[in-house]
Protein backbone atom coordinates (compact mmCIF):
# COMPACT_ATOMS: atom_id res chain seq x y z
CA UNK A 1 0.00 0.00 0.00
CA UNK A 2 1.25 3.51 -1.09
CA UNK A 3 1.46 6.25 1.02
CA UNK A 4 -1.50 8.16 -0.38
CA UNK A 5 -3.36 5.49 -0.32
CA UNK A 6 -2.39 4.90 3.60
CA UNK A 7 -2.99 8.39 4.67
CA UNK A 8 -6.37 8.45 3.02
CA UNK A 9 -7.67 5.72 4.78
CA UNK A 10 -6.45 6.93 7.56
CA UNK A 11 -8.34 10.04 7.57
CA UNK A 12 -11.34 8.27 6.36
CA UNK A 13 -11.17 6.03 9.38
CA UNK A 14 -11.20 9.08 11.39
CA UNK A 15 -14.10 10.69 10.07
CA UNK A 16 -16.51 8.18 9.37
CA UNK A 17 -15.71 6.86 13.30
CA UNK A 18 -14.28 9.84 15.53
CA UNK A 19 -18.37 11.66 16.13
CA UNK A 20 -19.89 7.47 16.73
CA UNK A 21 -18.45 6.92 20.21
CA UNK A 22 -16.43 7.99 23.20
CA UNK A 23 -14.13 4.92 24.24
CA UNK A 24 -13.77 6.64 27.52
CA UNK A 25 -16.87 5.58 28.18
CA UNK A 26 -15.90 1.73 27.56
CA UNK A 27 -14.16 -0.95 29.78
CA UNK A 28 -9.96 -0.65 30.02
CA UNK A 29 -9.43 -4.25 29.86
CA UNK A 30 -6.62 -4.28 27.15
CA UNK A 31 -3.79 -5.96 29.23
CA UNK A 32 -0.63 -3.83 29.21
CA UNK A 33 1.27 -6.64 26.68
CA UNK A 34 -1.33 -5.88 24.35
CA UNK A 35 -0.56 -1.87 24.60
CA UNK A 36 2.82 -3.02 24.43
CA UNK A 37 3.26 -5.21 21.60
CA UNK A 38 1.05 -2.36 19.29
CA UNK A 39 3.68 0.09 20.30
CA UNK A 40 6.14 -1.87 19.58
CA UNK A 41 4.64 -2.75 16.21
CA UNK A 42 3.78 0.85 15.25
CA UNK A 43 7.38 1.73 15.86
CA UNK A 44 9.20 -0.96 13.96
CA UNK A 45 6.99 -0.03 11.03
CA UNK A 46 7.04 3.40 10.77
CA UNK A 47 9.33 5.56 13.20
CA UNK A 48 11.81 7.27 11.26
CA UNK A 49 14.39 6.98 13.90
CA UNK A 50 14.21 2.98 13.96
CA UNK A 51 17.76 2.04 13.18
CA UNK A 52 18.86 4.46 16.54
CA UNK A 53 17.27 1.57 18.39
CA UNK A 54 18.85 -1.73 18.39
CA UNK A 55 15.17 -3.53 19.78
CA UNK A 56 13.75 -2.43 16.69
CA UNK A 57 15.29 -3.84 13.97
CA UNK A 58 13.70 -6.33 12.37
CA UNK A 59 15.57 -9.45 13.44
CA UNK A 60 15.97 -8.21 17.13
CA UNK A 61 13.58 -10.89 18.10
CA UNK A 62 13.56 -14.17 17.00
CA UNK A 63 10.22 -14.75 17.68
CA UNK A 64 7.09 -13.56 19.44
CA UNK A 65 7.80 -14.83 22.46
CA UNK A 66 11.27 -13.41 22.91
CA UNK A 67 9.31 -9.92 22.08
CA UNK A 68 6.83 -10.53 25.05
CA UNK A 69 9.80 -11.20 27.20
CA UNK A 70 11.61 -8.00 26.19
CA UNK A 71 8.25 -5.75 26.60
CA UNK A 72 7.38 -7.42 30.02
CA UNK A 73 10.54 -5.57 31.54
CA UNK A 74 8.59 -2.52 30.87
CA UNK A 75 5.58 -1.99 33.53
CA UNK A 76 4.16 0.51 31.71
CA UNK A 77 3.30 1.54 27.90
CA UNK A 78 4.71 4.95 28.89
CA UNK A 79 8.02 3.39 30.47
CA UNK A 80 8.27 0.90 27.06
CA UNK A 81 7.77 3.72 24.88
CA UNK A 82 10.24 6.00 26.77
CA UNK A 83 13.19 3.57 26.35
CA UNK A 84 12.39 2.88 22.40
CA UNK A 85 12.10 6.61 21.79
CA UNK A 86 15.65 7.59 20.14
CA UNK A 87 17.82 10.04 22.17
CA UNK A 88 17.60 12.49 19.02
CA UNK A 89 13.40 12.47 19.32
CA UNK A 90 12.14 15.52 21.26
CA UNK A 91 8.83 15.04 19.89
CA UNK A 92 7.00 11.71 19.62
CA UNK A 93 4.32 11.09 21.94
CA UNK A 94 2.13 8.18 23.17
CA UNK A 95 -1.39 9.18 24.58
CA UNK A 96 -3.98 6.90 26.85
CA UNK A 97 -7.00 8.82 25.46
CA UNK A 98 -7.32 9.66 21.84
CA UNK A 99 -10.39 11.00 21.92
CA UNK A 100 -9.42 14.31 23.38
CA UNK A 101 -6.19 14.13 20.41
CA UNK A 102 -8.74 13.80 18.05
CA UNK A 103 -10.61 17.00 19.41
CA UNK A 104 -7.16 18.85 19.32
CA UNK A 105 -6.38 17.79 15.55
CA UNK A 106 -10.27 19.55 15.07
CA UNK A 107 -8.78 22.53 17.15
CA UNK A 108 -11.36 21.61 19.86
CA UNK A 109 -10.28 21.85 23.50
CA UNK A 110 -11.25 23.03 27.27
CA UNK A 111 -10.50 26.38 27.25
CA UNK A 112 -11.32 29.44 29.50
CA UNK A 113 -9.71 31.56 26.76
CA UNK A 114 -6.86 33.04 28.02
CA UNK A 115 -3.05 32.43 25.90
CA UNK A 116 -0.66 32.84 27.94
CA UNK A 117 2.98 32.91 28.27
CA UNK A 118 5.01 31.88 31.12
CA UNK A 119 8.52 33.79 31.70
CA UNK A 120 11.38 33.15 34.44
CA UNK A 121 11.70 36.22 36.54
CA UNK A 122 14.71 38.03 35.87
CA UNK A 123 16.09 38.43 39.48
CA UNK A 124 17.72 34.67 39.21
CA UNK A 125 15.32 33.16 41.35
CA UNK A 126 12.98 30.32 40.26
CA UNK A 127 9.89 32.17 40.20
CA UNK A 128 7.48 32.88 37.02
CA UNK A 129 5.02 35.11 35.93
CA UNK A 130 3.00 34.59 33.45
CA UNK A 131 1.84 37.72 30.40
CA UNK A 132 -1.50 37.44 28.39
CA UNK A 133 -1.07 36.89 24.86
CA UNK A 134 -3.86 37.42 23.78
CA UNK A 135 -7.52 36.59 25.09
CA UNK A 136 -9.66 34.22 22.33
CA UNK A 137 -13.76 35.91 22.04
CA UNK A 138 -16.40 34.84 23.52
CA UNK A 139 -14.97 32.87 26.54
CA UNK A 140 -14.39 33.75 30.11
CA UNK A 141 -10.98 35.57 29.74
CA UNK A 142 -13.54 37.83 27.76
CA UNK A 143 -16.13 38.43 29.96
CA UNK A 144 -13.42 38.82 32.77
CA UNK A 145 -12.11 41.59 31.04
CA UNK A 146 -8.32 40.36 30.43
CA UNK A 147 -6.38 41.37 27.82
CA UNK A 148 -3.66 41.22 25.82
CA UNK A 149 -0.21 42.46 28.27
CA UNK A 150 -1.80 41.58 31.74
CA UNK A 151 0.80 40.25 34.35
CA UNK A 152 -0.49 37.41 36.89
CA UNK A 153 2.49 35.31 38.71
CA UNK A 154 -0.02 33.30 40.98
CA UNK A 155 -2.77 30.36 40.43
CA UNK A 156 -4.99 29.60 43.68
CA UNK A 157 -3.10 31.69 45.82
CA UNK A 158 0.07 29.81 44.66
CA UNK A 159 3.60 31.53 43.18
CA UNK A 160 4.34 29.95 40.04
CA UNK A 161 7.75 28.62 40.17
CA UNK A 162 10.21 26.72 37.85
CA UNK A 163 11.16 23.57 38.24
CA UNK A 164 13.84 20.68 36.60
CA UNK A 165 11.89 18.80 33.80
CA UNK A 166 14.60 16.15 33.95
CA UNK A 167 16.59 17.19 30.75
CA UNK A 168 18.29 19.90 32.43
CA UNK A 169 15.92 22.27 31.92
CA UNK A 170 13.43 24.45 33.21
CA UNK A 171 9.52 24.24 33.04
CA UNK A 172 6.51 24.72 35.13
CA UNK A 173 3.81 22.28 36.29
CA UNK A 174 1.19 23.04 34.23
CA UNK A 175 -1.17 20.65 35.86
CA UNK A 176 -1.94 24.28 38.08
CA UNK A 177 -4.14 25.04 34.90
CA UNK A 178 -5.86 22.34 34.28
CA UNK A 179 -8.68 22.44 36.74
CA UNK A 180 -12.13 23.65 34.97
CA UNK A 181 -12.10 27.24 37.11
CA UNK A 182 -8.95 28.16 38.51
CA UNK A 183 -7.98 32.22 39.87
CA UNK A 184 -4.75 33.95 38.99
CA UNK A 185 -3.15 36.99 40.82
CA UNK A 186 -2.27 39.75 39.03
CA UNK A 187 0.90 41.50 39.37
CA UNK A 188 2.65 44.25 37.35
CA UNK A 189 5.49 43.64 35.71
CA UNK A 190 8.11 46.93 35.42
CA UNK A 191 11.20 45.19 32.68
CA UNK A 192 12.49 44.47 36.31
CA UNK A 193 10.55 43.46 39.18
CA UNK A 194 6.91 41.84 39.36
CA UNK A 195 4.47 43.62 41.80
CA UNK A 196 1.29 41.53 42.64
CA UNK A 197 -1.37 44.49 42.49
CA UNK A 198 -3.86 42.72 45.07
CA UNK A 199 -6.30 41.84 42.52
CA UNK A 200 -7.41 38.75 40.90
CA UNK A 201 -9.54 36.87 38.14
CA UNK A 202 -11.22 33.52 37.98
CA UNK A 203 -11.92 31.60 34.79
CA UNK A 204 -14.15 28.62 34.26
CA UNK A 205 -12.87 26.78 30.96
CA UNK A 206 -15.71 25.14 28.03
CA UNK A 207 -15.58 23.51 25.18
CA UNK A 208 -14.51 25.40 22.48
CA UNK A 209 -13.27 25.46 18.87
CA UNK A 210 -10.63 27.83 18.02
CA UNK A 211 -10.27 29.66 14.79
CA UNK A 212 -6.32 29.87 14.19
CA UNK A 213 -6.88 32.96 11.77
CA UNK A 214 -6.80 35.37 14.70
CA UNK A 215 -5.97 38.62 12.57
CA UNK A 216 -6.25 39.24 9.06
CA UNK A 217 -6.14 42.55 8.27
CA UNK A 218 -4.67 45.42 5.25
CA UNK A 219 -2.75 48.20 6.49
CA UNK A 220 -2.05 51.31 4.59
CA UNK A 221 1.47 52.34 5.62
CA UNK A 222 2.66 54.72 2.97
CA UNK A 223 0.16 54.33 0.31
CA UNK A 224 0.78 50.91 -0.31
CA UNK A 225 -1.50 47.85 1.11
CA UNK A 226 0.27 45.37 3.57
CA UNK A 227 -1.76 42.26 4.53
CA UNK A 228 -0.83 41.62 8.15
CA UNK A 229 -2.29 37.65 9.22
CA UNK A 230 -1.56 36.61 12.30
CA UNK A 231 -1.91 32.84 12.27
CA UNK A 232 -1.61 30.66 15.52
CA UNK A 233 -2.08 27.07 14.34
CA UNK A 234 -2.09 24.78 11.29
CA UNK A 235 -5.42 23.52 11.36
CA UNK A 236 -6.90 21.60 8.48
CA UNK A 237 -10.72 21.91 8.68
CA UNK A 238 -10.26 26.35 9.06
CA UNK A 239 -8.43 25.85 5.95
CA UNK A 240 -11.31 27.45 4.17
CA UNK A 241 -11.24 30.75 6.49
CA UNK A 242 -7.64 30.81 5.46
CA UNK A 243 -8.34 31.05 1.88
CA UNK A 244 -10.61 34.06 3.03
CA UNK A 245 -8.64 36.02 4.47
CA UNK A 246 -6.33 35.70 1.48
CA UNK A 247 -9.38 36.53 -0.98
CA UNK A 248 -10.01 39.52 0.89
CA UNK A 249 -5.94 40.42 0.68
CA UNK A 250 -6.71 40.16 -3.01
CA UNK A 251 -9.50 42.36 -2.70
CA UNK A 252 -7.45 44.78 -0.97
CA UNK A 253 -5.14 44.89 -3.14
CA UNK A 254 -1.82 43.74 -1.30
CA UNK A 255 1.35 43.69 -2.39
CA UNK A 256 3.08 43.42 0.95
CA UNK A 257 2.91 40.50 3.55
CA UNK A 258 3.45 39.93 6.76
CA UNK A 259 2.70 36.52 8.54
CA UNK A 260 2.79 36.67 12.34
CA UNK A 261 3.59 32.87 13.57
CA UNK A 262 4.96 33.86 16.62
CA UNK A 263 2.66 32.03 19.12
CA UNK A 264 2.55 28.90 16.28
CA UNK A 265 3.44 25.78 17.46
CA UNK A 266 2.77 23.94 13.97
CA UNK A 267 0.08 21.36 12.79
CA UNK A 268 -0.86 19.89 9.19
CA UNK A 269 1.40 19.60 6.77
CA UNK A 270 -1.54 19.48 4.24
CA UNK A 271 -2.58 23.41 5.30
CA UNK A 272 1.11 24.78 5.30
CA UNK A 273 1.31 23.63 1.98
CA UNK A 274 -1.75 25.46 0.86
CA UNK A 275 -0.50 28.63 2.86
CA UNK A 276 2.47 28.64 0.70
CA UNK A 277 0.26 28.73 -2.52
CA UNK A 278 -1.74 31.26 -0.71
CA UNK A 279 1.07 33.49 -0.53
CA UNK A 280 2.59 32.56 -4.37
CA UNK A 281 0.51 30.87 -6.79
CA UNK A 282 3.31 30.83 -9.59
CA UNK A 283 5.08 27.69 -8.34
CA UNK A 284 1.68 25.19 -9.27
CA UNK A 285 2.93 21.77 -9.21
CA UNK A 286 6.88 22.49 -8.25
CA UNK A 287 8.38 20.72 -5.31
CA UNK A 288 7.60 22.18 -1.84
CA UNK A 289 9.12 19.67 0.79
CA UNK A 290 10.54 16.77 -0.08
CA UNK A 291 10.44 13.62 2.57
CA UNK A 292 13.02 11.75 4.47
CA UNK A 293 11.42 7.93 5.82
CA UNK A 294 13.11 5.39 7.75
CA UNK A 295 15.16 2.82 5.35
CA UNK A 296 12.31 0.01 5.25
CA UNK A 297 9.41 2.68 4.18
CA UNK A 298 11.31 5.02 2.30
CA UNK A 299 10.89 3.43 -1.30
CA UNK A 300 7.23 2.88 -0.88
CA UNK A 301 5.92 5.97 1.29
CA UNK A 302 8.40 9.23 0.25
CA UNK A 303 6.88 11.28 -2.09
CA UNK A 304 7.66 15.38 -2.60
CA UNK A 305 4.98 17.53 -1.13
CA UNK A 306 3.98 20.14 -4.28
CA UNK A 307 2.73 23.80 -4.58
CA UNK A 308 -1.41 23.23 -5.45
CA UNK A 309 -4.17 25.80 -6.69
CA UNK A 310 -7.15 24.00 -4.31
CA UNK A 311 -7.94 22.99 -1.35
CA UNK A 312 -8.39 19.14 -0.65
CA UNK A 313 -11.09 18.99 2.08
CA UNK A 314 -13.24 21.44 -0.37
CA UNK A 315 -11.93 21.29 -3.51
CA UNK A 316 -12.07 25.20 -3.36
CA UNK A 317 -9.64 27.07 -5.58
CA UNK A 318 -7.08 29.07 -3.54
CA UNK A 319 -6.63 32.40 -3.59
CA UNK A 320 -2.99 33.12 -4.46
CA UNK A 321 -1.38 36.59 -3.79
CA UNK A 322 1.90 35.59 -6.74
CA UNK A 323 3.66 37.37 -4.31
CA UNK A 324 7.77 36.89 -4.62
CA UNK A 325 8.76 38.22 -1.10
CA UNK A 326 6.88 37.76 2.17
CA UNK A 327 7.31 39.01 5.94
CA UNK A 328 7.56 36.39 8.76
CA UNK A 329 7.48 37.16 12.81
CA UNK A 330 8.65 34.18 14.77
CA UNK A 331 9.76 33.52 18.25
CA UNK A 332 11.66 30.51 20.07
CA UNK A 333 7.67 28.92 20.09
CA UNK A 334 7.25 28.71 16.18
CA UNK A 335 7.48 25.07 15.52
CA UNK A 336 6.95 22.13 12.70
CA UNK A 337 4.89 23.59 10.11
CA UNK A 338 5.41 26.74 10.73
CA UNK A 339 8.79 26.22 9.69
CA UNK A 340 7.86 24.10 7.22
CA UNK A 341 6.48 27.07 5.55
CA UNK A 342 9.06 29.24 6.22
CA UNK A 343 11.92 26.50 4.87
CA UNK A 344 10.10 25.20 1.87
CA UNK A 345 9.60 28.84 0.60
CA UNK A 346 13.32 29.83 1.09
CA UNK A 347 14.30 28.90 -2.19
CA UNK A 348 11.83 30.23 -4.55
CA UNK A 349 11.20 33.83 -2.68
CA UNK A 350 12.75 36.70 -0.82
CA UNK A 351 11.88 35.74 2.96
CA UNK A 352 12.65 38.33 5.85
CA UNK A 353 12.24 37.24 9.24
CA UNK A 354 12.02 39.26 12.18
CA UNK A 355 12.03 38.15 16.07
CA UNK A 356 13.47 35.52 16.95
CA UNK A 357 15.13 31.74 16.37
CA UNK A 358 12.59 29.04 15.65
CA UNK A 359 12.42 25.80 17.72
CA UNK A 360 13.38 23.75 15.46
CA UNK A 361 10.99 21.40 14.32
CA UNK A 362 11.12 19.42 10.90
CA UNK A 363 9.74 16.00 11.42
CA UNK A 364 6.14 14.87 10.94
CA UNK A 365 3.52 12.66 12.63
CA UNK A 366 0.69 10.95 11.75
CA UNK A 367 -1.53 9.13 14.10
CA UNK A 368 -1.33 5.33 14.76
CA UNK A 369 -4.15 3.31 16.85
CA UNK A 370 -3.91 -0.37 17.92
CA UNK A 371 -4.59 -1.64 14.39
CA UNK A 372 -2.84 -4.03 12.32
CA UNK A 373 0.14 -2.87 10.32
CA UNK A 374 0.11 -1.10 8.00
CA UNK A 375 -2.89 0.93 8.01
CA UNK A 376 -3.35 1.02 11.93
CA UNK A 377 -6.71 3.01 11.53
CA UNK A 378 -9.02 4.09 13.81
CA UNK A 379 -11.95 1.77 12.95
CA UNK A 380 -9.97 -1.17 12.94
CA UNK A 381 -8.80 -0.05 16.64
CA UNK A 382 -8.89 -1.79 19.56
CA UNK A 383 -11.46 -1.21 21.43
CA UNK A 384 -10.53 -2.27 24.59
CA UNK A 385 -8.07 0.65 25.51
CA UNK A 386 -7.51 4.28 23.94
CA UNK A 387 -3.94 4.77 23.84
CA UNK A 388 -2.54 5.50 20.74
CA UNK A 389 0.99 7.27 19.07
CA UNK A 390 1.98 10.04 17.20
CA UNK A 391 5.48 9.19 16.35
CA UNK A 392 7.70 10.82 13.75
CA UNK A 393 7.46 9.02 10.57
CA UNK A 394 9.63 11.39 8.07
CA UNK A 395 11.45 14.34 8.01
CA UNK A 396 11.46 16.88 5.32
CA UNK A 397 13.95 19.01 3.63
CA UNK A 398 13.20 22.00 1.25
CA UNK A 399 14.00 21.67 -2.63
CA UNK A 400 17.46 23.19 -2.31
CA UNK A 401 17.73 20.22 0.95
CA UNK A 402 17.85 22.28 3.53
CA UNK A 403 16.85 20.07 6.77
CA UNK A 404 18.19 19.13 10.42
CA UNK A 405 17.61 22.91 11.21
CA UNK A 406 18.18 21.80 15.39
CA UNK A 407 18.77 24.95 16.31
CA UNK A 408 15.95 26.61 14.45
CA UNK A 409 15.70 29.43 11.66
CA UNK A 410 17.65 32.19 12.47
CA UNK A 411 15.95 35.91 12.25
CA UNK A 412 17.36 38.28 9.79
CA UNK A 413 16.11 40.89 12.28
CA UNK A 414 16.43 39.93 16.17
CA UNK A 415 13.63 41.04 18.74
CA UNK A 416 11.68 40.13 21.34
CA UNK A 417 8.77 40.94 22.99
CA UNK A 418 8.90 42.92 25.70
CA UNK A 419 7.34 41.91 28.38
CA UNK A 420 6.48 45.15 30.24
CA UNK A 421 5.40 46.62 27.00
CA UNK A 422 3.76 44.12 24.71
CA UNK A 423 1.48 46.71 22.43
CA UNK A 424 -1.58 45.65 20.66
CA UNK A 425 -1.84 42.67 18.39
CA UNK A 426 -2.15 44.22 14.58
CA UNK A 427 -1.07 47.90 15.20
CA UNK A 428 1.36 48.97 13.49
CA UNK A 429 3.16 50.51 16.53
CA UNK A 430 3.45 47.09 18.09
CA UNK A 431 7.15 46.62 18.51
CA UNK A 432 7.49 43.17 16.40
CA UNK A 433 5.12 43.70 13.87
CA UNK A 434 6.44 47.50 13.81
CA UNK A 435 10.14 45.69 13.66
CA UNK A 436 8.57 43.99 10.56
CA UNK A 437 6.97 47.05 8.55
CA UNK A 438 10.30 48.53 9.38
CA UNK A 439 12.09 45.95 7.02
CA UNK A 440 9.81 47.30 4.13
CA UNK A 441 9.46 51.13 4.94
CA UNK A 442 13.20 51.52 6.51
CA UNK A 443 12.13 55.96 7.10
CA UNK A 444 9.67 54.29 9.41
CA UNK A 445 10.92 54.61 13.15
CA UNK A 446 12.89 51.31 14.37
CA UNK A 447 11.57 50.16 17.25
CA UNK A 448 13.99 49.10 20.22
CA UNK A 449 15.56 46.15 19.75
CA UNK A 450 17.62 45.92 22.84
CA UNK A 451 14.75 44.39 24.82
CA UNK A 452 15.96 42.52 27.44
CA UNK A 453 15.66 38.39 26.55
CA UNK A 454 14.09 37.12 29.49
CA UNK A 455 13.39 33.26 29.47
CA UNK A 456 10.03 31.88 27.79
CA UNK A 457 10.17 28.33 29.70
CA UNK A 458 6.31 27.30 28.72
CA UNK A 459 3.32 28.61 27.15
CA UNK A 460 -0.86 27.72 27.31
CA UNK A 461 0.02 25.63 24.21
CA UNK A 462 2.05 23.27 25.79
CA UNK A 463 -0.73 21.47 27.47
CA UNK A 464 -2.31 19.97 24.05
CA UNK A 465 -1.33 17.09 23.23
CA UNK A 466 -0.38 18.08 19.48
CA UNK A 467 2.37 20.83 20.89
CA UNK A 468 4.74 21.45 18.53
CA UNK A 469 3.68 18.71 16.45
CA UNK A 470 3.59 18.73 12.39
CA UNK A 471 0.66 16.14 11.19
CA UNK A 472 0.61 14.53 8.01
CA UNK A 473 -2.45 13.69 5.95
CA UNK A 474 -3.89 12.79 3.03
CA UNK A 475 -2.49 14.64 0.12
Amino acid sequence: MNKKAFLFLLTISFLFTACFEDLDDNEQVASTLDIQNFIYSGLNYYYLYKSATPELANDAFANQEELNAFLDNYDSPESLFNYLRAPQDRFSILVDDYIALENALSGVSRSNGMEYGLVLYPDGSNNVFGYVRYVLPNTSAEAMGLERGEIFNTVDGQQLVAIPDGNGNLTVDTSVFASETYTIGLADFDGNDVTPTGESVTLTKEQYTENPVFIANTLTIEGQQVGYLMYNSFIRSFAPELNAAFAQFQADGVTQLIIDLRYNGGGSVETATDLASMITGQFNGQVFYNEEWNDDRQEEFASPGLFDSSISTTGEAINSLNLDQVYFITSSRTASASELLINGLTPYIDLNQVGEATTGKYQASFLLYDAPAPNFSRNEANPAHTYAMLPLVFKTANVAGNTDYDNGLQPDVEISEDFSNLGTLGDPDEPLLAAALNQIFPTRAAPNKNIPQLEVISESKATSPLYQLMIAEQE
